[in-house]
């Protein structure tokens, strides 16, 4: 059994299709129930081996009742995909700390607080797999994303501090570690003013597709894999942060803002 979050749009729901098409028994969860069912019916699978649950991550307090809930459906649960998020696109000195708390509430918090929620089932089978999508804003900042790079900064910290706590229990942590793929993350950011953004990058329209995407979080999973890059030429940030970030520096500052 597989509980995504996100699933209504994106890697989320390239994810579900290509998990339906192989059988899996799947939890879909976002805030847009309408979208869910949408994206349910579109399955190509006994529809019955799909529980829609709609949950918005920014509310922790019934994470519990929705696990219990996938439990009394399923009876276990196999593998948590942690998908759903918010991107930003606001300068920090516009950024209203309110924006900022949201946006940690959601990609941070929320995540967290499902993955500590059905952590005590996975103990108990003595087994499971935790996958979550962070970004390669969570290995450098850049222009109009510092609460969402801090976010997913964070996701990396506590995830690879967990991989360690569970490994002796048969528990598998994939962080999954996308560029720029082809989805509605810009169109859906927060600005300075908590509304979207309504606009795609310029860059991300020609992009991997988030069917791609999902094929590659997919062979992550099969053959454990502890940390995977997804993208294009954009990954190449990351390894020359990594070995030349004086160098790393002066590029990134060249980049144009959007």
């Amino acid at each position: 059994m597989i509980w995504i979050t996100g699933a209504s749009s994106g890697i989320g729901e390239a994810l579900v299709y290509a998990l339906a098409v192989k059988g899996a028994k799947l939890v879909l969860s976002s805030r847009r129930e309408g979208e869910l069912e949408r994206v349910k019916q579109n399955c190509k699978t006994n529809r019955d081996n799909i529980l829609i649950l709609p949950l918005d991550l920014s509310e922790t307090k019934n994470m519990d009742l929705l696990t219990e809930k996938v439990l009394q459906k399923f009876g276990r649960i196999d593998i948590l995909i942690n998908n759903g998020g918010v991107s930003q696109r606001s300068y920090a000195k516009d950024t209203p700390l309110g924006i900022d708390r949201k946006i940690m509430e959601t990609n941070f918090f929320g995540t967290i607080a499902l993955t500590k929620s059905v952590l005590p089932q996975l103990l108990k089978q003595k087994s499971g797999h935790v996958v979550v999508v962070s970004s390669i804003s969570g290995k450098f900042g850049f222009y109009l994303r510092s609460a969402y790079s801090a976010s997913k900064h964070a996701l990396q910290g506590f995830f690879e501090s967990l991989r360690m706590e569970v490994f002796a229990d048969n528990i598998k942590v994939l962080i999954v570690c996308p560029g720029k793929i082809k989805t509605d993350i810009s169109v859906n950011a927060l600005t300075e003013t908590g509304n979207k953004h309504n606009k795609m990058d310029e860059q991300q329209e020609s992009k991997m597709s988030a069917e791609a995407c999902a094929k590659k979080i997919m062979d992550g999973i099969k053959y454990n894999k502890e940390e995977i890059f997804i993208g294009g030429k954009e990954l190449r940030a990351v390894w020359i942060k990594r070995f030349f970030p004086g160098l790393f520096s002066k590029l990134i500052r060249k980049q144009k803002a959007e």
